[in-house]
């Protein structure tokens, strides 16, 4: 099996994952991810893909990912390890759909109008 790539994206990270045949090494910009994501929360998120399609240590994945916080960065790796898997076998496709791990989350922050000190929030009403 060749390297094979994909890209996966939550709110404003993005993350370019890697993968190829190997013993379960996890490297997210040239950090073991248990280092990068320190948090046990976040490594299930990273390792989510692996153990819904039973693949658990069968991949060595080189992860770059930028931009956003801690947390969207997890769930962009997640995203770009389960976009990675289908295209190595596409029977993993069911499994990772029932999960919703091939679903990119929309949610991302609401931009500034005009005239008001955030999106929403309102300046103090004043009667008098």
């Amino acid at each position: 099996m060749e390297l094979i790539n994909a890209t996966g994206r939550r709110k404003t990270a993005v993350a370019r994952v890697y993968l190829s045949k190997g013993k379960g090494k996890i490297t997210v910009n040239n950090k073991d991810y248990k280092v990068f994501f320190p948090t046990t929360v976040l490594q299930g998120k990273v390792q989510q893909a692996f153990v819904a399609t039973s693949s658990v240590d069968t991949f060595d994945v080189k992860v770059n990912v930028y931009g956003g916080g801690i947390t969207g960065q997890a769930e962009a790796v997640r995203h770009a390890i389960s976009r990675a898997l289908v295209k190595v076998d596409a029977e993993n496709k069911p499994m990772l759909k029932a999960s919703s791990l091939l679903t990119r989350n929309p949610k991302m922050v609401e931009r500034k109008k005009p005239g008001r000190p955030k999106a929403r929030k309102r300046f103090q009403f004043s009667k008098r």
